[in-house]
Formats: C-alpha cells, structure tokens, sequence
C-alpha cells in the first residue's frame, strides 16, 4: 500500500539527487565531459520522474536511482579518473589507476533491482531461475551498449580530450571487459542481497498492477 511516508522519502531523495546535480554543474574539470557523463542520468530520472503517478517503484529501487545518479553525477564534476577519493586510494595502495570508474560500474549492479521490478509487474514473469537469468542478461546488455556507445562517442569525435575522459580506460586494453564484468558482478550481488527485501516491499508498497 502507497502512503505518505513513501512520498516524502521519494521527495527527499528527488531533492538529494537535484543538490548533487547543481553542485556538479558548477565548475566541473570539463563541461564537455561533464555534459557526456551526466546525461544518461538526467535522461534516465526525467523518464522516472515523469512516469512517477502511472509507474511508481518502490522505495529501493527509488534509493538505486538516486545512487547511481549521483555515481555519474560525482564522475561528470571530475572526471571519473580524478575522483580524489580515488586518487588518494591510489597513491595510498600503489595502484596502477583510479578505480572509481570500476566502483562505479560495479554499483550499477544495483540497477538489476530496478529491471526486477519492471519485469516482476509487466511482465507474466515469476520469482524464479528464469527471472534472475533474464534479469542478468539485461543487466549486462546495457553495460555492453554503454561500452559501444563510450567507443562511438569516441569514434565520432576522432578520440578528442572529452572522448578519452568519457572512455576512461586509463591505458587498459581490457577496461570494457572489465567494465562489464563489475555490472556482472555487481547485479548478481544486488539479486542475493536485495531480493528478498524487495519482494517485502513489493507487497508492502506496490498496488497491484
């Protein structure tokens, strides 16, 4: 059952979300890689927050969103291979480079949440083998279209400074491998890990389609 706790969460997390957007539009180390970065997010919550009164999700799939927004948002202000916090990590471990990129696709596991949802209530689909595997594979398929859109992006603009920013790969022929296989690993943590706090709220939260 919706209620007005769930609203002002969701508000909450709408305001969060919108306060990091700001911030990360003020002064990034590149507005052309800040615009690539950011955009897939500020298209993604325009697509949930316009969708809010006929599809609403629950609030953990709301908390993933604002998450990973703010994972790309953070990644846009300074280029996901200068995160301080990273790049401390990296001079204090003796690392070859900044992993924030790796954490960050590594987080979009988390999406496999969101993705079980929309299955779970649009589709005939059940709890089950079939609904974890078809779950798994799209949550790689997008990390595999991200990777071929950073490489068109970059094609496109002849491997400009913003491209090579927007790529990310940090002198590693294997990053987009990489890449994927952190979602991979990522989505099948969130599955065993979420799953069952997300079927609770599922029927806690959700009107029956």
């Amino acid at each position: 059952m919706r209620n007005g706790g769930s609203r002002k969460i969701h508000l909450f997390l709408l305001l969060v979300v919108t306060a990091v957007f700001i911030w990360s539009a003020i002064k990034p180390a590149s507005y052309l890689s800040w615009l690539l970065e950011v955009s897939p997010a500020v298209v993604g919550l325009i697509i949930v927050i316009a969708a809010y009164n006929k599809f609403r999700f629950t609030t953990l799939s709301y908390v993933i969103i604002t998450i990973l927004a703010i994972i790309m948002f953070v990644g846009g202000h300074y280029i996901y291979s200068k995160v301080p916090l990273f790049n401390w990590i990296k001079d204090a471990y003796d690392l070859k480079r900044n992993h924030y990129d790796r954490f960050g696709h590594l987080l979009k596991g988390l999406f496999a949440i969101v993705l079980r949802e929309i299955l779970l209530r649009k589709t005939p689909l059940t709890k089950g083998p079939w609904l974890v595997t078809i779950v798994l594979s799209m949550s790689l398929a997008i990390a595999a279209l991200y990777e071929i859109i950073e490489w068109l992006v970059s094609k496109i603009s002849n491997g400009g400074e913003a491209a090579k920013n927007f790529l990310g790969i940090q002198g590693d022929i294997w990053d987009t491998q990489w890449d994927m296989l952190c979602s991979l690993i990522g989505s099948i943590v969130a599955l065993l890990i979420f799953s069952k706090l997300h079927n609770r709220l599922l029927k806690k939260e959700v009107i029956k389609e």
